[in-house]
């Protein structure tokens, strides 16, 4: 995924989006690591506040990371690739480019595309399903969450 974030947009702006985009289930605790600082969404006393500007903390080529939910983790590394001063609505982040959802073949019948992922199964890498294996799978069709193109797919209550 690319984004554009204004500058002077405190990092709490972008956990807003990555949250609204591609990870809320919940409403789990989330951090942002840069440059060996923890920026949290709910600071303890060794962590900064996100409401730290993206100007402040951030510059062109660095990587950094964001986890959200502490215990069924996501974590994904962030890359800064260039700075846009003009031409963003203020505050607004604005999506610029995502991937195409990958299609995954179910994992009982070998023919539909998996359209549901048992979230038991999931942390072993299994639970790919069609609709119809979905009813007959062993963990009961309750616990399928649907498959979404978010790297939270198939964790805790995701649903896209």
């Amino acid at each position: 995924m690319h984004v554009a974030v204004p500058l002077t947009a405190p990092l709490s702006k972008l956990d807003d989006f990555l949250r609204h985009t591609w990870l809320e289930c919940c409403g789990h605790l989330s951090a942002f690591e840069v440059g060996g600082k923890r920026y949290a969404s709910e600071p303890t006393e060794e962590e900064m506040s996100m409401r730290a500007r993206l100007s402040e903390v951030l510059e062109v080529g660095m990587k950094f990371f964001y986890e959200y939910d502490y215990g069924s983790t996501t974590a994904l590394v962030l890359k800064v690739v260039a700075l846009r001063g003009q031409g963003l609505p203020k505050g607004a982040v604005q999506l610029l480019a995502r991937n195409e959802a990958s299609q995954v073949s179910c994992q009982r019948c070998s023919i539909q595309p998996a359209t549901q992922i048992c979230a038991e199964c999931a942390w072993n890498g299994e639970g790919w399903l069609c609709e119809a294996c979905a009813v007959a799978h062993k963990c009961g069709d309750e616990m399928c969450l649907p498959v979404v193109n978010s790297p939270r797919v198939g964790v805790c209550g995701y649903t896209g």
